[in-house]
């Protein structure tokens, strides 16, 4: 497949996870451009990012669905099982003006297994909840909402428990949608080693929204963007009474 050919599939796929993104957290304040996610056969081709030394090049590989139904499982740690709703994780607010997204990627002629994803989570401290996905929550107070939250990369981006044996999956994403129960900066000093440490336990690469590899110039460039999104939304001061 050539290099163009190669291009335009990863900027379908972009347009795809912003959708899909917009779709599992809410509604943006402001209006969005875009047409809304149809569903998708579950047997066409998914895109594997890929990484070979800097070069980070997609690939396509055809996962073929022979998933066979299996008894619900009982995970490590209390994990929830298919079939059992939670409210965990769910924003008190459906409305969110700004996403912060990563990706934890396998690298070449490799995938990530369901196994070893919610292992991971779970040893990160994340919690499966609202959505079917993983979340962080803010300890103590977990009716604040999500710090951040874990996705599937493929459709519909929800992890199937039922079947979480069988799951492979080329990446999984991470979305800090703002306003987050924390301020900006301080969401995402969680967000980052939570996601550098999957990365870690799954043999994965950390990539941008871009689909780069995350590197410190883009890290700084982040951490300068949420900084000003936190003086945007600071709360002005009280007005002084008057003294007499």
């Amino acid at each position: 497949m050539s290099d163009m050919a190669m291009l335009r599939i990863g900027i379908v796929v972009a347009g795809v996870l912003l959708v899909a993104a917009i779709f599992l957290f809410g509604r943006p304040k402001k209006p969005s451009q875009g047409r809304r996610l149809e569903p998708a056969e579950r047997d066409t081709a998914r895109v594997e990012p890929s990484i070979a030394g800097d070069d980070t090049s997609e690939q396509v590989q055809d996962y073929s669905d022979d998933r066979v139904s299996q008894p619900e499982l009982g995970l490590p740690g209390g994990t929830p099982v298919a079939g059992v709703e939670s409210d965990l994780g769910k924003r008190p607010s459906q409305d969110f003006d700004k996403i912060v997204s990563l990706y934890v990627a396998a690298k070449a002629g490799q995938v990530l297994r369901g196994e070893d994803i919610v292992v991971a989570a779970e040893k990160t401290g994340l919690t499966f909840g609202h959505m079917n996905v993983f979340h962080r929550l803010v300890e103590g107070h977990p009716e604040r909402g999500p710090v951040f939250s874990m996705a599937n990369i493929m459709q519909p981006g929800s992890f199937d428990m039922a079947n979480i044996r069988t799951l492979e999956t080329p990446a999984i994403a991470f979305f800090l949608t703002l306003p987050a129960p924390m301020t900006a900066l301080e969401a995402w000093e969680k967000l980052l080693p939570n996601v550098e440490r999957m990365a870690e336990l799954l043999g994965g690469v950390v990539l941008d929204d871009s689909r780069n590899t995350l590197g410190r110039q883009r890290i700084q460039h982040i951490r300068e963007e949420l900084r000003a999104y936190d003086r945007q939304h600071e709360a002005p001061p009280l007005t002084k009474a008057p003294r007499w």
